[in-house]
């Protein structure tokens, strides 16, 4: 149920595996988990809808 995983800046990291086994398929963990950050200017832009100016306007202000 613990699988290693390589992350970009915390070496390797033990992460709880997958809960759910299915017959044929063998899930695992593709990725590491984000940093802190790492999509917040995705998530305003594509999925708020802020234009680029507004999300440069609230990262210099420290705001995200």
């Amino acid at each position: 149920m613990i699988e290693e995983v390589e992350h970009p800046r915390a070496g390797k990291i033990k992460l709880t595996g997958i809960p759910v086994k299915y017959g044929h398929t063998k899930p695992s963990i593709r990725l590491p988990p984000p940093m802190l950050g790492q999509h917040t200017k995705e998530v305003l832009r594509d999925v708020l809808g802020y234009e680029e100016g507004r999300v440069e306007e609230l990262r210099r202000g420290g705001i995200v």
